[in-house]
């Protein structure tokens, strides 16, 4: 049973950091396609950063580069999501997001990823 399970949402105050956690199971982790995506209310999910697992150049939302980062630790099965100037802008849920159907990450889709975690609340005050 396919597993991705969110933790370290918050609020912070603008400027502020945080780090989120996604934590995989129930398959095999490697050669996966794996990213962060983020919905605020009245808006469609987006994609903020996602990676292969066995490496290559991640793709970043152009809102998010150079302030967020994506990482993972292959030994814990488990991808970041280093956020970092953080806005209220980028105030959303957020949520991992796992494609086991493809090779390599071919797209950014929210629609063409088929596992997804509960979702962490992220909110930044001005």
């Amino acid at each position: 049973q396919v597993q991705l399970v969110e933790s370290g949402g918050g609020s912070v105050q603008a400027g502020g950091s945080l780090r989120l956690s996604c934590a995989a199971s129930g398959y095999t982790y490697s050669s996966t396609c794996v990213g962060w995506f983020r919905q605020a209310p009245g808006k469609e999910r987006e994609a903020v950063a996602v990676t292969y697992t066995s490496g290559g150049i991640p793709y970043y939302a152009d809102s998010v580069k150079g302030r967020f980062t994506i990482s993972q630790d292959n030994a814990k099965t488990t991808v970041y999501l280093q956020m970092d100037s953080l806005k209220p802008e980028d105030t959303a849920i957020y949520y991992c997001a796992a494609d086991l159907t493809r090779v390599g990450c071919v797209t950014v889709r929210a629609a063409d990823f088929g596992y997804w975690g509960q979702g962490t609340q992220v909110t930044v005050s001005s």
